[in-house]
């Protein structure tokens, strides 16, 4: 319930600001270094979506490691952006 409540609060946030997990993504540059099928700089989106693909705290995780600078440079965004952009790159396929 929990989880269903936090996607509902991070999906109004964004429709309210009108952008889109795909705009998070672009407008803080996390693209320039990680493609959606190939490896740039970082790892693809694919490969990211398929290396925690059964990780139930992934979210979590990446969120930190973006907020925080654990292991990748610090990203300037909301709790928001950084949710949806970490759900949009998890659900990559």
């Amino acid at each position: 319930m929990k989880t269903i409540s936090l996607l509902l609060a991070v999906t109004g946030a964004m429709a309210v600001s009108g952008v889109s997990a795909q705009d998070v993504l672009k407008e803080k540059g996390c693209v320039t270094c990680h493609a959606v099928a190939e490896k740039k700089v970082g790892p693809s989106q694919k490969d990211i979506a398929v290396k925690y693909k059964d990780d139930k705290g992934a979210e979590d995780k990446l969120v930190a490691k973006l907020k925080e600078a654990k292991g990748h440079p610090k990203v300037s965004a909301s709790d928001a952006e950084l949710k949806a952009a970490v759900k949009q790159v998890l659900a990559t396929k």
